[in-house]
């Protein structure tokens, strides 16, 4: 069966994206989502975010960054960036809303981490099956998106091939830890 793969950053903007991207066109099937309130975006200063309800469809900041500052949004490459996400899916996810079942939930900074695991814990248990969580620290910004996301879809690729996920994990992920250079959190959750 194939495995089932979530990826969750904050806003479902870029490091979730770049990583939904890679992986579906891998042929995985991934879902993408973020653990914010709100969805935010570079604006004209670090103190002016862009802001808005992941009801908000790509398009729609899109066409709202192009009507603000086509300039300023082009040349930051956030057009760029919801260009391709609005190719991917029409709007952002928040993780807490989704009751779908994953095999595999990868978490790109170890505060979305901490929020998938505790959302997890807090749901009730139907199902009893595992969950595995695992932390890839990504910087948010382009170029540590790509590299992360290359990452993320190597790891899948390494435990969708393993006989067994449970029992095999934590050695794969150390082997990871070793190649990478990157620390990774895991825990499993269930269900």
């Amino acid at each position: 069966m194939p495995l089932r793969v979530a990826v969750v950053c904050s806003s479902n903007q870029n490091r979730s994206m770049e990583a939904h991207n890679i992986l579906s066109k891998r042929g995985f099937n991934v879902r993408s989502f973020g653990t914010g309130t709100h969805v935010k975006l570079p604006g004209p200063a670090p103190d002016k975010p862009n802001v808005y309800d992941f009801k908000t469809t790509y398009d729609q900041m899109y066409n709202d960054l192009l009507r603000k500052d086509k300039e300023l949004y082009t040349q930051n490459g956030i057009l760029h960036m919801l260009d391709r996400n609005r190719r991917i899916k029409p709007r952002p996810e928040r993780f807490q809303s989704c009751k779908d079942l994953f095999d595999l939930i990868l978490t790109c900074e170890e505060r979305v981490y901490d929020q998938v695991v505790e959302d997890l814990n807090s749901r009730e248990q139907e199902t009893c099956q595992p969950v595995h969580v695992v932390n890839v620290d990504i910087q948010d910004n382009p170029e540590e998106a790509t590299l992360g996301a290359f990452l993320i879809c190597e790891l899948c690729q390494c435990i969708q091939h393993t006989e067994d996920m449970e029992n095999e994990i934590e050695e794969l992920l150390q082997e990871f830890e070793e190649k990478s250079g990157r620390a990774f959190l895991h825990t499993v959750c269930f269900y």
